[in-house]
């Protein structure tokens, strides 16, 4: 037993001096290409495409915010905050901005998608804390430690 744990420490030592950047990039990245993906479906072009606004209106009925306010709202967020988070620029409030919309869209959108949303929420909440690595503009301009 006392090997064991030896070994598993000393793996856990290996593992634990990773750094922080490459991981904090991943955790930028991919929830960033998500919802910049999603921030595209919602137009036509240049301007908001006539489903997008539908689906506001009908299937994303949100109960305080009107569907017109909201349509606009979450288009050019999906769009910002994701070049954002993947420049690593404003990196902790993008992340809490994306956070915020995916835990709205957990609850009045798609509660049934719970998984999903738990994978994003945790890469946003692991950014909040942590910040977004030495591979950021935030780090280069030093407003992240």
């Amino acid at each position: 037993m006392a090997k064991t744990t030896v070994f598993i420490r000393k793996i856990n030592s290996k593992l634990g001096s990773l750094p922080w950047d490459a991981a904090a990039l991943a955790l930028r990245v991919f929830p960033a290409a998500v919802f910049f993906a999603s921030g595209q479906t919602k137009l036509d072009g240049w301007r908001i495409a006539d489903s997008t606004w539908f689906l506001f209106e009908h299937e994303y009925a949100l109960p305080l915010i009107p569907s017109d306010i909201a349509a606009v709202a979450a288009t050019v967020a999906e769009h910002v905050l994701p070049v954002l988070l993947v420049l690593g620029l404003c990196t902790r409030l993008s992340a809490l901005g994306l956070l915020v919309m995916t835990a709205v869209i957990q609850v009045f959108v798609y509660p049934g998608a719970w998984q999903t949303h738990g994978l994003w929420a945790a890469c946003f909440l692991a950014l909040i804390v942590a910040g977004p690595g030495r591979l950021s503009v935030d780090r280069q301009l030093g407003l992240d430690r």
